[in-house]
């Protein structure tokens, strides 16, 4: 009885061995399969742009495939929901856009995901917003917008991302700097929003300039300005809000990779490095700025550190504007 018993307290121990062991290797080999980039928007948008220049670039790196999935809607909830319930392996990773992170929070009344729920891996973009208008709507300044929207007051609507997004928040700054009054029509994302401008139904949104950028050339789209503090290298000749007057109106949107919060330190580690490759490579950072945003590799800790102020920042401004959830 007891020479089975210690034979078989062996093979367990052994089979414990083995399976930690083949754990550790399988870990260390990350990544082995292809990797799934969840993006919180339609496609068309930045945060869809920035998703995939990443994994384009970022697939040759990591010696695997990286495809992009979009689950646009709930204002990121739908995708946020997605990621958070995934396999913690570093095969699940989420490409999140700044106002969907930091805004939403403060106006969602039912929450489904905490920021305690991820854990940041990299920032990637960074870009101001651009005010982009329809090309027949009669302004070609932001004072002249400023101008016929309190001639017109309730007649001009703007597009946004979705309720509570930085574009609405955008739109509202602007609303209080100006002493005007417009009209909010939310979408599911940048592609749907841009679509209506370029059709007609709405008269102008608010966005990061990637995907603008070929119907400002066309002259499809007019841009009035930049919200940065410094005018975008790709569209030299359009001013800053400050410079048109309005220095209180300035919004800047990140574009960050996270991770469900119990992704292995190796993994996440792997993740970051090999994203540092990619985002501070001439080719990448050439792209970016050619889109009107900038190449912005950040650790994880200063993407966390980051996270935190801006959760504070946009608190005052979300509730200065009396935004709320719909």
């Amino acid at each position: 009885m007891n020479l089975h018993r210690k034979q078989f307290t062996s093979l367990a121990l052994a089979a414990i061995a083995t399976g930690f062991w083949g754990s550790a290797l399988a870990q260390g080999a990350y990544p082995t399969k292809t990797v799934t980039m969840v993006v919180p928007t339609a496609a068309g948008g930045t945060t869809d742009l920035s998703a995939r220049m990443l994994a384009q670039a970022l697939a040759p790196v990591l010696g695997q495939s990286v495809i992009v999935d979009n689950k646009g809607g709930g204002n990121g909830n739908i995708a946020a929901s997605i990621v958070k319930r995934a396999e913690p392996d570093g095969y699940t990773v989420f490409m999140q856009y700044s106002g969907y992170h930091v805004i939403s929070p403060h106006i969602t009344k039912q929450k489904q995901w905490d920021q305690a729920d991820f854990q940041p891996v990299a920032n990637v973009i960074s870009a101001p917003q651009i005010i982009v208008v329809r090309n027949d709507l009669p302004v070609k300044t932001l004072p002249e917008l400023m101008a016929y929207a309190k001639a017109n007051p309730g007649k001009l609507n703007y597009a946004s991302s979705g309720n509570g997004s930085l574009q609405h928040v955008t739109g509202a700054m602007l609303e209080q700097q100006g002493g005007i009054k417009m009209v909010h029509v939310p979408y599911k994302g940048t592609g749907p929003a841009l679509q209506d401008l370029l059709g007609g139904q709405v008269d102008l949104t608010f966005g990061t300039a990637p995907p603008f950028m070929p119907h400002i050339a066309s002259g499809k789209l007019r841009v009035l300005a930049v919200t940065g503090k410094q005018r975008l290298p790709s569209l030299p000749d359009v001013p800053t809000t400050a410079e048109a007057g309005y220095p209180k109106v300035d919004a800047m949107s990140w574009f960050a990779l996270f991770v469900p919060a119990a992704v292995p330190k190796p993994v996440v580690d792997k993740l970051t490095a090999d994203i540092r490759t990619v985002v501070q490579s001439a080719a990448f950072q050439q792209k970016a700025q050619e889109q009107g945003a900038t190449a912005d590799y950040q650790t994880p800790a200063q993407l966390g550190d980051k996270v935190k102020a801006d959760l504070a920042n946009w608190a005052q401004v979300v509730k200065s504007s009396k935004i709320e959830a719909e």
